[in-house]
């Protein structure tokens, strides 16, 4: 039985190192912090694949390890998250998990159904967040009111409202734009379990309904969300195309890496083409 909260001493610390590409030596300071977020984000991506396959999404090391570490694919926020916490626990970091409540894309209340990690690092808690896709952070960002940082071409800031609560926040063409806004509370393992549930079960759910492969770069965002690839660059222009079936397999394997079996292929063409 696990003794730690974040199971980090069940996780193949190398093999995690070689997915994401990391090389020389680790340390819990802000410099390893860095790199190994901008690795991770670079190297796995953003996706909801296993919802649309009719499968659990498990978020015990072994399997994140399985999947996202050994066949290469990605995940999404509490798979990507809880992955990081892990190594980040077996380097030796100090940190807590978040509860967000996502606000792009709506004015109404949401639910906290998004995860992010508060790190410590040369002095500062920085906020974590490898797992929020299209338009998440490439690096860790000070939590702190007023911190502001670019990242790549992409501009970030954090500010700090009522009952300890930080928002996170984008500078888009229009100007600023919220994220997401996390709560002061520490959130564990099985906080997430919880909010996993209704992530990939709920029929309200946007992760149930179609598939949202996303990934961020320093110069662009990729996105594939239903059956439309976009590409959205930092003056906000955007090219986008509909992606036939025929297409499907070449598009996940040259644009986000993603490599699937002839099985689970076949299963995703077969949702993909009833209009998923």
């Amino acid at each position: 039985m696990s003794n730690s909260i974040w199971c980090g001493e069940e996780l193949d610390l190398d093999a995690y190192l070689a997915r994401i590409g990391w090389e020389g030596p680790l340390r819990p300071d802000l410099e390893t912090l860095r790199a190994l977020h901008r690795r991770h984000v670079a190297a796995i991506p953003f996706e909801n694949l296993e919802v649309i396959l009719g499968r659990p999404v498990l978020l015990d090391v072994k399997a994140l390890q399985d999947k996202m570490v050994a066949q290469k694919r990605g995940g999404y926020c509490y798979e990507q998250n809880s992955l990081l916490a892990a190594a980040l626990e077996r380097i030796g970091f100090t940190f807590s998990g978040l509860g967000a409540r996502v606000r792009s894309g709506s004015e109404t209340l949401r639910p906290v159904t998004h995860m992010a990690l508060k790190v410590e690092a040369d002095g500062e808690q920085w906020l974590c967040d490898v797992g929020f896709g299209g338009e998440g952070l490439l690096e860790p960002l000070p939590l702190r009111d007023g911190a502001e940082a670019g990242q790549g071409k992409w501009r970030f800031g954090i500010g700090r409202e009522e009952k300890d609560v930080y928002v996170l926040r984008t500078l888009r063409s229009d100007g600023w734009r919220d994220l997401y806004a996390v709560g002061p509370e520490d959130r564990f393992p099985i906080d997430y379990v919880l909010m996993n549930h209704y992530t990939s079960t709920h029929p309200r759910s946007p992760f149930v309904s179609r598939p949202i492969i996303q990934q961020t770069e320093p110069g662009l965002r990729r996105m594939f969300v239903g059956s439309t690839l976009a590409t959205a660059h930092p003056d906000g222009s955007m090219e986008q195309r509909v992606v036939p079936v025929e297409e499907l397999a070449e598009v996940l394997r040259s644009e986000f890496r993603i490599e699937l079996d002839a099985a689970d292929s076949s299963t995703l063409a077969r949702v993909y083409s009833s209009g998923t």
